[in-house]
């Protein structure tokens, strides 16, 4: 027997590798990231109705650390396609890539070199079974706190801080313009 399969929900099992299509700013390699992040529950889209919002965590393939999805952006790519690609090779997910939370510089705690990261929100449409990275990976879902606590660098702590900020300051914003309904 022959199952048909469509394309869109192929996924390629082999990780990017190499550095010949990196792109670099001023000596710096160019990184990109996610955070991926769902409601507790999928019909909330608010953290209010949803009481917890819930990121995406990935272990290090150098350490016991954890961390957000994040990889190199390559020249044949845009950087929103770039963090896309990251997320899905190294966290088994896909979803909506969302505005732009900022850009960070850093240097490698393992090597001597200079990063300009930049992170994404992701928002979670479909989280795989089989994906690039699984048998060197481990993901788990987390509180935004508990993510705090065992997010191994402080660039990607400041960058969910910023999510959670944005997400929040939205909520309110839209509560704002909704308003109380006088003629209900």
């Amino acid at each position: 027997m022959v199952t048909l399969m469509s394309q869109e929900n192929m996924v390629a099992l082999v990780s990017r590798t190499g550095r010949h299509l990196q792109r670099y700013s001023k000596g710096r390699r160019q990184v990109v990231g996610c955070i991926p992040y769902r409601y507790k529950n999928a019909k909330q889209t608010s953290l209010v109705e949803a009481g917890e919002l819930e990121v995406l965590v990935i272990s290090s393939q150098k350490g016991k650390g954890m961390l957000f999805p994040k990889g190199g952006w390559e020249k044949d790519e845009s950087i929103k396609e770039a963090a896309l690609r990251e997320t899905l090779e190294e966290a088994g997910v896909r979803g909506v890539v969302q505005r732009e939370l900022g850009k960070w510089n850093f240097k490698s705690k393992t090597h001597d070199t200079y990063y300009e990261g930049y992170m994404f929100p992701l928002l979670v449409e479909e989280q795989l079974d089989f994906w690039p990275e699984k048998d060197v990976r481990q993901r788990k879902w987390m509180t935004v706190q508990e993510a705090r606590e065992v997010c191994q660098y402080l660039w990607m702590k400041e960058a969910l801080d910023k999510l959670v900020n944005r997400l929040t300051t939205q909520q309110h914003v839209d509560e704002e313009q909704v308003g109380p309904c006088l003629v209900c």
